[in-house]
Formats: C-alpha cells, sequence, structure tokens
C-alpha cells in the first residue's frame, strides 16, 4: 500500500467509511446489494458456466446491503484519485465522474439490466475480453503447478503459495471432497489431488485464502483449480443505520 495513494485508497476501505461517516450526509437513496469497494480497478473478466467470458465487477468481498449512493461515492473518489496519480488534470478527472454518474443514472432510467461480453462489448473492453477468450487453462496450470512423483501438484515455488500444516490440509481437502459430493452446484466427478495457502490482494492481505487442485475422476488429464476466502464482515457495515436490526 506504501507504493502511491491509489494503493492505499484500495486497501484502506475501511477507513474511507470511517471518513464517509464524518462527512456531510450523502442524498437518499434506496437500498441495494452493493459491492462495498467498487473503484476502477476492481473490474475485470471471468469465464462464466456457458464457457463465455464477461466484463464484469470482480470483488465481493465488501459486498452488503446499503445505500446505493455509497457505491457513487467510492467509485468517484476511486476515480479523482487515480487520475492524480496518473498525473491527469484535476478538470480531466471531474469530467469522467460526471459521465460515470451521468451512465450509471441513464443505465437506471432504462431500467434493463446487461451483460457485458464479447458480442456485446465495445473499444478497449471488447479488445481486452478477445483476448482473455483466448487464453489457455493449460497455461495458468503449468504456472501454478509442477510434477512431482508424476503426479500434478501446485507449486510451492511460486511466491504466493505456502506450505500448509498437515492437520488443515487434511480437513481442507475433506471439506471440499464432501462439497463438491453433495453440492448441485459444484463440479461433478472432481477430487482435491493438492493444497495451498494462497496470498493475494491488498486490503485482504492476512485473511485466510486457499487454492485447490481438482483432479476429474472420468476425465484424464483434466484439472481444475478452485479458490476459498475467509468472508469477513463488510467495512461499510459498522455505518448502516440499519443494522441494529439486521442482524
Amino acid at each position: 500500500m506504501a507504493e502511491n495513494h491509489f494503493r492505499f485508497f484500495r486497501g484502506t476501505c475501511h477507513l474511507f467509511y470511517e471518513d464517509l461517516a464524518k462527512a456531510s450526509p450523502l442524498p437518499l437513496s434506496p437500498l441495494g446489494w452493493i459491492c462495498g469497494d467498487m473503484h476502477i480497478e476492481n473490474f475485470g473478466s471471468y469465464k462464466g458456466d456457458n464457457k463465455l467470458v464477461y466484463f464484469d465487477l470482480n470483488d465481493f468481498d465488501e459486498a452488503v446491503l446499503a445505500p446505493v449512493c455509497y457505491e457513487l461515492a467510492r467509485m468517484t473518489a476511486s476515480i479523482f484519485i487515480a487520475f492524480d496519480n496518473l498525473g491527469f488534470e484535476p478538470e480531466k478527472a471531474l469530467k469522467m465522474a460526471q459521465l460515470y454518474i451521468r451512465d450509471y443514472a441513464n443505465t437506471l432510467v432504462n431500467a434493463k439490466a446487461i451483460s457485458i461480453e464479447p458480442r456485446t462489448a465495445r473499444g478497449i473492453v471488447k479488445e481486452f475480453l478477445t483476448r482473455a477468450d483466448h487464453s489457455n487453462e493449460k497455461d495458468l496450470l503449468k504456472k501454478r503447478t509442477i510434477s512431482k512423483k508424476r503426479k500434478i501438484i501446485l507449486s510451492l515455488e511460486d511466491e504466493r503459495h505456502f506450505k500448509l500444516d498437515k492437520k488443515l490440509k487434511s480437513e481442507l481437502k475433506s471439506h471440499i471432497n464432501e462439497w463438491v459430493q453433495n453440492s448441485n452446484d459444484g463440479p461433478y466427478n472432481y477430487e482435491v489431488v493438492s493444497t495451498v495457502f494462497r496470498l493475494a490482494g491488498t486490503g485482504s492481505i492476512g485473511v485466510k485464502r486457499y487454492l485447490f487442485l481438482l483432479k476429474s475422476t472420468n476425465t484424464k488429464n483434466k484439472y481444475l483449480m478452485l479458490e476459498m476466502k475467509q468472508s469477513m464482515q463488510s467495512s461499510v457495515y459498522p455505518y448502516l443505520r440499519y443494522n441494529s436490526w439486521i442482524g
């Protein structure tokens, strides 16, 4: 977080809402399930079960039911801080913030949910999704795994991977295998073959995070990687007026 002030902003969501609570009240707005940590770098690509690549929010650690204006406040703050960090004039940041708020409002007025995928995307987002769509799962496996005694396991040579205590490792393996067997939404016919502690994130450094390598029990040389992360109370929650009755 010492890298620059935008990185600090990213990693201190709790301080943002602490300061926001001391500022002049925001306009009243309806409750909605918000990201809670909306900023310009919390967007990216992911591949759905239908194999399509989508562009959308990709961080929900701070998600909570809260006034939707909180989303606008944090996002616009991120625009001003990021533009300043990149050396842009304040006027350009203001125009971008105004554009964001205007498009946000117009989307609500149209009342039509949309998805952004290669077919519907435009400009640099379309180029980004096209590149992401051509990314190879095998390349990711090669980057994160090694072959040991004719078995594929997660690599401890990766600086973000750390060895687990045997007891914890066994408990995690049993938990995920049980989930795979009993869940209607889980990956079918897979079993855990390797587990590590994974270090990642900015504000979530220190949160328990585990990476699992799963191998298909039906298809030869077919693997999946699954990540499990500790869920924490949203940084927004202490500053919500309704938290006394929401539980």
